[in-house]
């Protein structure tokens, strides 16, 4: 099956020759990470087998965390991590989006305008918390930055998981939220729109924004996630350590057209889709994150700053509970061998034990 590597090696060099010269750096350097992933010119281990003395090579991984094919070790500790850091309460999804008037604005200054919405949208949910109508205290939430829709279309948006509870202003109590209701959504959405623009114009004093954004619906939703938090966790933890596709998706690469595969939400179907090659790599490149850039934060309660707070809620909730300690997780059989013993693919029987490092770019023989 064709991945984006094999796009990257056939496709880029001409797609660098006709935009070379408006590409960032972390557009160039994502480029050649995904074609030098897993080959030669990243080095690696040599390693053979205790019982049949077969030999692998194996190479490393790019670890850029744009490349769709590292992080998967990555992804699963991340969502263990979280899964254990959970509060034994019900949980709420919020998403925040923008109008496409501001999609540009935003593309342009990608760095100062992801952390703006990033950080409007905590704190028009923890500004409408705090009113004793609806939690009465401070909240806490796991933001998360996408930048697409399944078509790889720009679509920049944050997805906040928040705990159905809050902390009194006294520090004394923990207030639980409404099964079925945290916030009024419309209400949430005006103050994200006031508080973005308020933000916005403070970091980009020669931004013109236009007047339509205060007629055009911003669109906000909250739903209790119910049963499935731990669904909705896992569909945030795979787009925080990938990117906007897998390779899984990619069907074919053929006359310089790529055809790849995405779920129409509206339809609730599979489709497909053939653009360009040089179109296909816009796509990709354009959620290709600033350097440095946490697409990750935690905001409230659950900010590294509150964190013997947090542990103490925790604690605290967890005893009052029912159902006593968590039950335990259940972790990869292979994550119990270590990195440098791995089962012998050839023999089944033995392990690969690392017996040589390889350099970048030497080659194997043939």
């Amino acid at each position: 099956m064709p991945g984006v590597a094999d796009i990257f090696r056939s496709c880029g060099p001409e797609y660098r020759d006709r935009y070379g010269h408006a590409m960032p750096p972390s557009h160039r350097r994502t480029m050649q990470d995904v074609v030098d992933c897993r080959t030669e010119r990243m080095g690696g281990h040599l390693f053979r087998c205790s019982h049949c003395d077969h030999l692998r090579y194996s190479y490393h991984s790019c670890k850029n965390r744009s490349c769709p094919a590292c992080h998967e070790s990555d992804r699963k500790s991340w969502l263990e991590k979280r899964k254990r850091e959970q509060l034994p309460v019900p949980y709420y999804h919020a998403v925040f989006t923008v109008p496409k008037e501001l999609h540009e604005i935003i593309r342009s200054h990608q760095k100062i305008s992801y952390a703006l919405l990033m950080e409007a949208a905590a704190l028009s949910l923890m500004k409408l918390a705090s009113d004793n109508r609806y939690v009465g205290g401070k909240i806490g939430m796991l933001s998360v930055l996408h930048t697409w829709t399944r078509a790889l279309v720009y679509h920049p948006h944050v997805h906040c998981l928040i705990p159905a509870g809050g902390l009194s202003h006294d520090n004394r109590y923990w207030l639980e939220a409404r099964k079925t209701y945290l916030v009024p959504v419309r209400a949430l959405s005006d103050i994200f729109r006031a508080t973005f623009i308020a933000l916005a114009r403070r970091k980009l004093p020669e931004t013109v924004f236009p007047q339509s954004i205060w007629k055009t619906p911003w669109v906000v939703y909250c739903k209790p996630c119910g049963h499935s938090t731990e669904k909705t966790l896992s569909y945030l933890a795979r787009y925080v350590h990938q990117t906007a596709i897998t390779n899984s998706r990619i069907l074919s690469v053929e006359r310089g057209k790529v055809t790849f595969r995405y779920k129409d939400s509206r339809e609730c179907r599979w489709k497909t889709m053939t653009l360009e090659a040089s179109e296909f790599i816009r796509r990709f490149l354009q959620h290709v994150l600033p350097r440095g850039f946490h697409k990750v934060r935690y905001y409230g309660l659950l900010s590294p700053r509150n964190r013997n707070i947090f542990e103490q809620i925790r604690r605290e909730l967890t005893n009052k509970t029912e159902i006593g300690d968590a039950e335990p997780l259940n972790v990869d059989s292979s994550a119990k061998i270590p990195e440098s013993i791995r089962l012998c693919p050839l023999c089944h029987k033995g392990y690969l034990i690392s017996i040589m490092p390889l350099p970048r770019r030497w080659r194997a023989p043939p």
